[in-house]
């Protein structure tokens, strides 16, 4: 069994199916509308950016196209493995295996820090935010892109899937801690009925993903995200 640093919370979705995570990765977001959201905010060219909770290193070799020193935190260890092995043949990558609310980071040391569906869900997530103050320095902002609970299907979907889940809340946390908002209209685009099924069933409760599956037509899927933001 794979390591796993003190704290982690469980992401089952990745952790249990990293495969098939990977398909989804692949068809989450062809037209780039998180990369070119985040750019308008704060670009990463020649900076140092931290991917907070980084799976198998999806988005590094992306960051890395311009940053000038990229660093991946993965809290299980596998996961963390499979990112530096991606990453094996890219200069100024690195990968450690660490959870959010402990980042192995000196302090003012990171410009752009992104966590993309990993960890920031809203309360309970106040030890990551002090850790993210800690780790970016002046002038420097952090993002994170999160499922909008709210909107569509797939909001529906999670609803469902995960009862506890209070959109509401989780707004009203944001808000509190003064982060900005944005919301965007992502899709998932597959190229076979069998892989947007595998992964609406690691997405969801099993009960609600083939619900899912019986309403969803063709080869997308419409998904709602929210991209919040803090400059320092």
């Amino acid at each position: 069994m794979a390591r796993i640093a003190k704290g982690a919370v469980p992401s089952p979705n990745i952790w249990n199916s990293p495969q098939v995570y990977e398909v989804e990765n692949r068809a989450v977001d062809p037209d780039g509308v998180v990369e070119a959201a985040m750019r308008a905010i704060r670009p990463w060219d020649g900076a140092t950016v931290l991917d907070i909770g980084c799976g198998t290193g999806f988005h590094l070799p992306s960051f890395a196209a311009t940053a000038g020193r990229v660093v991946g935190v993965e809290p299980h260890a596998g996961l963390a493995a499979l990112a530096a092995s991606r990453c094996s043949g890219l200069r100024d990558v690195v990968v450690r295996t660490a959870t959010a609310q402990d980042l192995p980071l000196p302090d003012s040391s990171v410009d752009v820090a992104v966590a993309r569906w990993a960890y920031f869900f809203g309360p309970g997530c106040e030890p990551g935010l002090r850790e993210l103050a800690r780790v970016v320095r002046r002038g420097g902002a952090a993002f994170v892109v999160d499922l909008d609970g709210a909107r569509g299907d797939f909001g529906r979907w999670f609803r469902q899937s995960v009862p506890s889940y209070s959109p509401g809340a989780v707004e009203e946390f944001w808000s509190r801690h003064g982060w900005q908002r944005r919301e965007l209209d992502l899709r998932m685009a597959f190229s076979s009925r069998a892989d947007l099924e595998a992964v609406l069933r690691i997405e969801f409760a099993p009960a609600v993903a083939e619900a899912a599956i019986g309403e969803t037509e063709g080869l997308e899927i419409f998904y709602p995200n929210v991209l919040r933001w803090r400059h320092f």
